[in-house]
This record gives C-alpha cells, sequence and structure tokens, in this order.
C-alpha cells in the first residue's frame, strides 16, 4: 500500500508543477507558448481552470502525504527482528537427573 501511495504522490509532485508551470505570471510562464489556451479552457481563460485545478491536486497530495506519514509511523513501530523469520532448532538432550559423585 505504501508503494502504491508513494507512487502516485511522484505522480501529483510531475503534475502540480506542471500546472504552476502553465499559469499566468508576470512573465507568463509556460502559458505564453501556448496561444489557444482561452478557447480551450473556456471563456473565463485558463486562470480560472488552472487555479481551481492547482487547489485541487494540492488538496491530494496534501492528504496522501498524510496517509503515507500514517503507514509509515506504523510500520516504525515495529522491529525488523520481528519480521526474521527463525528456524526452530532441536532441543539438547536433557542432562542425568543423578548428580555425579565427586568423591574419588
Amino acid at each position: 500500500m505504501a508503494t502504491l501511495l508513494f507512487g502516485v504522490q511522484i505522480v501529483l509532485v510531475v503534475v502540480i508543477v506542471i500546472l504552476v508551470l502553465l499559469q499566468k505570471s508576470s512573465s507568463m510562464g509556460l502559458g505564453a507558448y501556448s496561444s489557444s489556451n482561452d478557447s480551450v479552457f473556456g471563456a473565463g481563460g485558463p486562470m480560472n481552470f488552472l487555479t481551481k485545478a492547482t487547489i485541487g491536486i494540492g488538496l491530494l497530495f496534501i492528504l496522501n502525504t498524510l496517509a503515507l506519514v500514517y503507514i509509515y509511523n506504523a510500520e516504525a513501530h515495529q522491529s525488523a527482528w520481528n519480521k526474521v523469520k527463525t528456524e526452530q532448532q532441536q532441543k539438547l538432550p536433557q542432562l542425568p537427573s543423578n548428580p555425579v559423585d565427586s568423591s574419588n
């Protein structure tokens, strides 16, 4: 489960970076290379759509991070020694119950 969430985390990071770079800024960012943003994203332009998408993906990123913290914290309380499987060893033979006479 942690591996799946970690993979989702990487995808969310890439999507957030792309969304932030596509948004208009004072230097226009990567949005300057796309002249048809108004027709693709509607009459409101890309700012409204990209802003809402960034907020939504950001919330998913935070929730995924909290889930990963919970899973890794639960795994931290387990010892690696408990996960190791050991083979059953045979019992040693019992010593005789009669004491040895040491008077010789």
